[in-house]
């Protein structure tokens, strides 16, 4: 089992920036790609990032190029993403999510084993 839990949201001004952390226990961290989706109120839940299991490689929903970082620090076991030029279409609960390692990115959520509770992000004026 590996259990994680996020942090790091909150309200937020349009524009602003936010960093949210995922903090992985139970099984090496290294052996998972870890993922950040989304969902909004009344709305699917929706990929934003994903990560190879040593950072080397990342790919992010056209909502998020240019604006989002995904990024994991393997002896902390963690993951971040970091956001900016929040919109209010950013508002949403973030989850971050982990499989068992691969090369490739995969952004459907069945193929993802283990999920956190979520952390709330509003962007507001």
């Amino acid at each position: 089992q590996v259990q994680l839990v996020e942090s790091g949201g909150g309200w937020v001004q349009i524009g602003g920036s936010l960093r949210l952390s995922c903090a992985a226990s139970g099984r090496t961290f290294s052996n998972y790609n870890m993922a950040w989706f989304r969902q909004a109120t009344g709305k699917e839940r929706e990929f934003v990032a994903s990560i190879t299991w040593n950072g080397g490689t990342t790919y992010y929903a056209d909502s998020a190029k240019g604006r989002f970082t995904i990024s994991r620090d393997n002896a902390k076991n963690t993951v971040y993403l970091q956001m900016n030029s929040l919109k209010p279409e950013d508002t949403a609960v973030y989850y971050c999510a982990a499989k068992s390692r691969s090369s490739l990115h995969y952004t459907a959520q069945n193929v993802y084993d283990y999920w956190g509770q979520g952390t709330q992000v509003t962007v507001s004026s």
